[in-house]
């Protein structure tokens, strides 16, 4: 029985160590999975089993704990770095301006909070209170951020390690009432302002009819005798519009794929694709819309959607392809991600786009082994790109950087350089010949076991003097410290959002949840608004926010610690 005694216990077996974090984290997912109340805290309950293991005496070498701990923590932020860079730039525009700039003021109400305490309570370390912050906010990344810049600061040594570890027991402190604050926040604000989710949810879906971006497939009749005889180019300056005449019908019967010099005739029947809110403009100039099922017609014209995989397209705008002239072919749509888009000339594929066009079966075939249009090419891991932009991100990561008033240059870190990184590259990464596409379940995959890692290294390492600590006077202090952070800039936010500025409610859930960068609170928000508009404000919301957490971490540690 010698063997079992020696796999508990002996910290520097590799075997040992597998265990430990196979148990810690087999046992946080699952009991991750349980709901209270219709809330469950997810992977983060690997970090309480890591805590509980650390408390009962199992250990692991500190070197490998530190290893497997920072290499978790880019895994997992590179993975969503990659995961938030395609919207991190668009989410600037007018309809995510607004919400970003109060996902900011929640930040900077946070961080003031923290401040207050800091200074009215004169006995907290900064590094404490650090730990409760990131736990009231729910960010991991923020923590993992904060930590790893005191240990590069105080050069890893015996100081830098307690403190590390009071950030965690101050993170884990904080957490649940951090998850549940954010839950109540969203309560408050609807029965304060008497909101009727189901006349919120109505609102959106009224808005999402009338949005201009979806693509809208109608068919005319040319009836305008002024359209008729002219050209689709010389249509094309009649109607000032972003569109695609897809198909032309003639009163014949032939159906055609249509060119710039296609002559449209009275009586044409025309498949345009066009954003919704035009229609009115179409119906007037060209003719009655009319119901047409054009796949039954006979002919020789198809539609088909085509996988787009071969990386030498990845960038490559789609007039630049000359489908027509070249394969005499229409693009009508590009589905990316789910969201269909309209096939502008203008616009730019990325690899795993599906480009919907329209003509001749081998026409589409000759294009289809052109783009690649092979899902097994999706399904191969890009391990090129993943490590490229690890290796750049760790190099701009050490890059010390001054700033007046700051005894020690700041760095972006384990934590910052990955994310940077991983941002640029989703976004202009096919301008260096990387492919950035991840099928959903390879980049949840590479997420989710990069933060079980982190969090069962943080637990493990600081669970031996967790329970002294927060099963304390102080321990409880810190609780409601991390209350009073997390719910205090929600209520004062979520007011202004709602009274001043109108925002729809169940966008407000999204904001809320993705201003703390908080899953267990978005599922609470989806569920509430029974459609996909809180998801899309957190998404919206969240890459700016995941970027500013990760940099204040640091801030607040260089600044005060």
């Amino acid at each position: 029985m010698d063997w079992i005694v020696t796999l508990l216990t002996d910290s520097n077996s590799v075997a040992h160590i597998v265990l430990i974090y196979a148990f810690a984290i087999a046992l946080g997912v699952r009991l991750g999975k349980m709901k209270l109340f219709g809330v469950s805290l997810g992977v983060t309950f690997v970090l309480f089993v890591g805590i509980l293991l650390g408390h009962f005496g199992l250990s692991v070498n500190p070197a490998v704990l530190h290893f497997v701990r920072e290499f978790g923590l880019i895994l997992f932020i590179f993975s969503i770095g990659l995961q938030v860079g395609p919207g991190f730039f668009s989410s600037f525009k007018k309809g995510g301006l607004l919400l970003n700039g109060l996902a900011v003021l929640i930040i900077a109400l946070n961080i003031v909070a923290t401040l207050i305490i800091y200074y009215s309570d004169g006995n907290i370390r900064i590094t404490d209170l650090v730990g409760i912050l990131y736990g009231a906010v729910t960010n991991t990344p923020g923590l993992a951020a904060a930590q790893q810049t005191l240990i590069d600061v105080q050069h890893n040594s015996e100081a830098a390690t307690t403190a590390v570890q009071g950030m965690s027991m101050g993170y884990a402190a904080a957490y649940p009432l951090g998850v549940l604050g954010i839950i109540l926040s969203m309560i408050l604000v609807k029965l304060f302002f008497k909101v009727k989710v189901e006349q919120e949810s109505k609102a959106i879906e009224n808005e999402n009819e009338e949005s201009q971006l979806k693509p809208h497939v109608v068919t005319f009749k040319v009836e305008n005798k002024l359209i008729a005889g002219q050209s689709v180019k010389e249509i094309h300056n009649v109607i000032n519009r972003n569109y695609v005449i897809s198909r032309v019908k003639k009163p014949n019967g032939d159906i055609i794929i249509p060119n710039s010099e296609t002559t449209i005739d009275y009586g044409d029947h025309l498949l345009i694709v066009m954003s919704a809110q035009d229609e009115p403009v179409f119906e007037s100039t060209i003719g009655h819309i009319e119901e047409m099922e054009w796949e039954q017609n006979s002919g020789p014209v198809v539609s088909r959607r085509i996988l787009v995989t071969n990386s030498q397209f990845n960038g490559r705008k789609i007039g630049s392809m000359r489908l027509r002239m070249g394969y005499k072919l229409n693009a009508t749509r590009v589905n990316r991600a789910g969201i269909d888009l309209l096939a502008s000339p203008n616009l730019t594929l990325q690899v795993g786009d599906r480009i919907t066009v329209v003509g001749n079966i081998d026409d589409i075939n000759r294009l289809a082994e052109k783009l690649g249009n092979s899902m097994k090419r999706l399904n191969e891991p890009n391990m090129v790109t993943l490590f490229v932009g690890i290796f750049l991100g760790i190099i701009l990561g050490s890059l010390p950087i001054a700033f007046p008033g700051m005894s020690v240059p700041m760095k972006l870190g384990l934590a910052g350089g990955p994310l940077v990184v991983a941002i640029l590259i989703s976004r202009f990464g096919y301008k260096m010949h990387l492919v950035t596409y991840t099928s959903s379940s390879a980049s949840l995959m590479l997420r989710e076991v990069g933060i079980c890692l982190f969090l069962a290294s943080v637990g493990i390492g600081s669970g031996e003097h967790f329970a002294e600590t927060v099963f304390s006077a102080n321990g409880l202090i810190w609780v409601l410290y991390g209350f009073l952070i997390t719910f205090f800039p929600l209520i004062i936010v979520g007011s202004i959002a709602r009274w001043k500025y109108k925002i729809n409610y169940c966008s407000l859930m999204g904001l809320i949840s993705g201003s703390y960068t908080d899953p267990p609170a978005l599922a609470y928000g989806n569920k509430t608004a029974n459609n996909d508009a809180p998801a899309v404000a957190y998404s919206t919301v969240y890459p700016l926010t995941m970027f500013l957490r990760v940099i204040t971490a640091q801030i607040l540690i260089l600044a005060l610690a």
